[in-house]
């Protein structure tokens, strides 16, 4: 799908800590890729004891903590964005925090030495709604923002 990430790498400023730039990428995210088919974007992040915890995000609330199954915690163990073309392939270690949600990418968020700090989590109501060039668009949006090296 077409997605307008063009436009949101020329929109983005980061500035401040993390938070404020999670919050600004997010909100960027929402306002150009909502009308696309997203029904979710958000940001999961460690919480030091084997769980992952829901950070920023729009559009509504979702679950948490997640621990490090599913497909956020997939892409957060391996380092690797992750695209999930219909979430049933998942099977039981899917966690359906939206049951409407049918497909899903995540996008890691790495430091300089590689390691994985937190995802970047977009969810759609559509089968196939994301694919490799969504993943690599939003890891440019991520390394932009000074959220991912």
């Amino acid at each position: 799908m077409n997605r307008p990430y063009a436009t949101i790498l020329d929109a983005l400023r980061p500035e401040g800590d993390d938070e404020r730039r999670m919050r600004q990428v997010v909100d960027l995210l929402w306002e150009h890729l909502h009308p696309t088919g997203v029904s979710w974007v958000g940001f999961y992040l460690p919480d030091g004891h084997g769980q992952l915890v829901l950070g920023p995000r729009r559009d509504r609330p979702a679950c948490s903590p997640i621990g490090l199954h599913g497909a956020c915690g997939q892409a957060f163990r391996s380092g690797r964005p992750l695209v999930v073309r219909d979430v049933a392939d998942l099977g039981p270690n899917y966690i359906a925090c939206d049951p409407r949600d049918r497909s899903e990418v995540v996008v890691p968020l790495r430091t300089a030495s590689g390691e994985c700090r937190g995802v970047l989590d977009l969810d759609s109501h559509e089968v196939a709604a994301f694919d490799d060039a969504d993943a690599e668009q939003l890891a440019a949006i991520l390394r932009q923002a000074g959220l991912s090296a």
